[in-house]
């Protein structure tokens, strides 16, 4: 007899559903083996499940268990195979409806004396089992509120693994847990910190809003000590709220992560990933021998902030590039690629040069001119290009620091934002993959973004002093665009083609 039972395992941030087989056969002594491409946690996991089984009252078959993950040719990682691959070895011993084991799909890391713990990926794993037509899921209790954000699917919470037979058996009844996707939506979608506590800086405030109403990326060039992480950590709040399916997408990458516990079960506000310049490449990719998610696809649908840009290593910059034009990541391995997604908007900050005062009106700067061009020469020009707005943050006079003005919300600058995006649905409505003015195509810059002559004059005698590139241009009109439906404008007035230009001070020759 062949026993089933149903798992997946993670390929990027989606799971693939597994076929678990158990066939018992002649031979000297208990010895169990697992074979279809199991990692070396998978393989370990025949000591784990012999100790669990031997520690729940279950006994293993006196002879050869063989156990097979199907598909043969999908690479098994990870320890939530623990559980179904004990329950498949137990099915024949206690007798387990077939019928009831076709149903239902089940993932857990066995404790040696049998309780289960949490694993990776739960969610992914439940958007699979639903998608194959499966009635329940069995996880570790302690990690059910992860997968009950995923309706149409019981969730059910198990603390060993005798309860789990138990119940399968029919002898206890566990209710599943409710699904409590717009539960976690409505109580962890509020922030925390406000664009009030910021006093000052009207000009980077401008360019903030600006960069969050067509998804532009951004970099802010200031002394130490100006606000620029202070004004980074609260872009994500005048973004537009997430929608419940962007919601369970990016809590299904923090899932594949290992990132989410008790406490952070659903992500439902804007991701902020802040990574330290030491990082490596398949930190902030995403990769390792069994490709994860790195900083860019954490930071998908929110905001990834690179503080100290120059001082991060040229490579690692340069790796940017795929993400911030295709909005993915693709990794190739000998077992295969992956692919993860990372549609996140760019946030960066750097200071004017080593010594951070250049150009400060009232402190020294201690760099010599050849010191300053190196330190800016660290970022390279086809990086640049794809940073649609630069924008200065100078020093806070004191007078500003000590006002009781302090500007305006983050709920009001966001009412903004969401009405100038509304706008960019509309136009875009018909045209797939493309929803912010900053993704648009050639094509449709040449569609919406016509210039009259005053305003085809002013880029036209930019582009040749500046020597801004051909990519450059596209930015500034797609800045341009994101401008006149601030403004409220059909058409692209010549002051907005004036202030997009304002930010792309960094370009070229007066970068260089």
């Amino acid at each position: 007899m062949v026993a089933r039972t149903y798992s997946a395992t993670l390929v990027g941030v989606n799971a693939h559903e597994v076929e678990i087989e158990s066939h018992e056969s002649g031979g000297n002594g208990p010895r169990m083996i697992i074979v279809g491409l199991p990692d070396t946690a998978v393989k370990e996991s025949r000591d784990r499940v012999t100790a669990a089984m031997d520690s729940s009252g279950y006994w293993i078959h006196n002879g050869f268990t063989t156990v097979n993950l199907a598909p043969a040719n999908l690479k098994k990682e990870g320890p939530a195979f623990d559980l179904p691959i004990a329950v498949a070895v137990i099915a024949k011993q206690q007798r387990l409806d077939v019928d009831r084991l076709k149903e239902t799909a089940m993932a857990g890391e066995l404790a040696l004396n049998g309780e289960l713990r949490p694993v990776r990926g739960l969610l992914a794993i439940a958007l699979e089992a639903r998608a194959k037509g499966r009635k329940r899921l069995l996880v570790p209790k302690r990690a059910a509120l992860e997968a009950s954000v995923v309706a149409g699917i019981d969730i059910i919470g198990i603390g060993c693994l005798r309860e789990a037979v138990d119940y399968l058996l029919e002898n206890i009844q566990i209710q599943p847990e409710p699904c409590r996707a717009a539960e976690f939506f409505a109580a962890a979608s509020n922030y925390s910190i406000d664009f009030l506590d910021v006093k000052g800086q009207s000009h980077a405030k401008r360019a903030i809003e600006v960069s969050a109403s067509g998804g532009h990326n951004i970099l802010m060039v200031g002394p130490p000590g100006t606000g620029k992480s202070m004004l980074a950590k609260r872009i994500a709040t005048i973004m537009p709220g997430m929608s419940e399916e962007e919601a369970i997408e990016t809590t299904k990458i923090h899932s594949a992560g290992g990132l989410l516990s008790e406490a952070l079960a659903f992500i439902a506000t804007r991701p902020f990933r802040s990574p330290h310049h030491t990082i490596s490449d398949a930190g902030l990719l995403g990769g390792g021998s069994n490709p994860g998610p790195g900083e860019v696809s954490l930071g998908h649908n929110g905001v990834l902030f690179l503080d100290e840009l120059p001082e991060f290593k040229r490579s690692t910059l340069e790796v940017l590039r795929q993400p911030l034009e295709d909005g993915k990541v693709t990794i190739a391995r000998a077992a295969g690629t992956v692919t993860f997604p990372a549609q996140f908007m760019l946030v960066a900050a750097m200071n004017p040069c080593p010594c951070g005062y250049y150009g400060d009106l009232k402190r020294e700067c201690r760099c010599g001119a050849a010191v300053v061009t190196r330190y800016r020469q660290r970022i390279s020009g086809p990086l640049l290009d794809r940073i649609d707005l630069h924008v200065d943050v100078p020093t806070v006079e004191y007078k500003e620091l000590t006002t009781g003005d302090a500007g305006e919300s983050s709920e009001v600058i966001r009412a903004r934002v969401e009405k100038c995006r509304a706008v960019q649905m509309d136009r875009f409505k018909n045209d797939k993959g493309v929803n912010t003015n900053s993704a648009m195509t050639p094509r449709l810059i040449k569609k919406h973004c016509e210039l009259d002559a005053e305003g085809g004059h002013f880029l036209e005698h930019a582009m040749g002093e500046m020597n801004f590139s051909a990519r450059a241009h596209d930015r500034i009109l797609k800045v341009a665009r994101t401008l006149a439906d601030l403004g409220g404008l059909e058409k692209i007035s010549a002051d907005n083609v004036l202030e997009a230009v304002q930010y792309r001070t960094l370009d070229r020759k007066l970068w260089v």
